[in-house]
């Protein structure tokens, strides 16, 4: 059984309870092609993290089953609206990225897109992945990160104690390093948007 949340995950977790409501309209910063696209990688037994309000579930090809997971019950209450979209089976848990309950190599595929700029501990969040994703398993990670760009970056360290307090997420992180650190390999990165939006196609070994 999960732990309970720690006391600076619990903070964000109620931020994103607060934010859900709007989240939707935040959501746009990720245009939907690009959404779908790295959606569609996904097949067969399918774990998405921090599905949020359930943006992703009407991309899911028919083949997959798909059990969602975050730790927001406002977010999932307005990721349970959206269940009638799905063309595939769909399960929506409350849940720790940080601290999963599954077995190891549960999941043939684990997807999550603009999850990991809000895991308090996101190289801890990434080992779990790396731990419930199959051996020759595809783990799929749509993010925005922080900008490659020297002045851009220092911009995005300075705005970011306002993002995270007020929305509960960094627009700083480094989510490349972080995956390399967490020992997943990527075999693919495409970049969008300025470099600033990220694709990475992973296996776990």
């Amino acid at each position: 059984m999960a732990e309970p949340f720690n006391r600076e995950t619990d903070t964000i977790r109620r931020r994103y309870n607060r934010t859900a409501l709007f989240y939707d309209w935040m959501d746009k910063m990720i245009p939907i092609k690009l959404r779908r696209k790295a959606v569609e990688q996904a097949t067969g037994k399918v774990l998405e993290v921090g599905v949020g309000t359930g943006a992703n579930l009407e991309f899911y090809l028919p083949g997959c089953q798909v059990t969602g997971i975050d730790f927001s019950p406002g977010m999932l209450q307005k990721a349970r609206q959206k269940l009638t979209k799905a063309r595939v089976p769909v399960s929506l848990l409350e849940m720790d990225a940080q601290n999963m309950i599954f077995p190891d190599n549960s999941f043939d595929t684990v997807i999550a897109t603009c999850v990991f700029c809000s895991v308090p501990d996101p190289i801890q969040g990434l080992k779990e992945v790396k731990r419930v994703c199959k051996p020759g398993g595809r783990i799929v990670l749509l993010e925005h990160v922080r900008s490659e760009n020297p002045f851009l970056g220092w911009v995005m360290d300075v705005l970011n104690p306002v993002a995270l307090h007020v929305i509960g997420s960094n627009i700083n992180r480094e989510t490349v390093k972080n995956v390399n650190e967490a020992g997943i390999h990527s075999y693919s990165i495409e970049e969008y948007s300025g470099k600033i939006i990220k694709l990475i196609i992973a296996s776990p070994v």
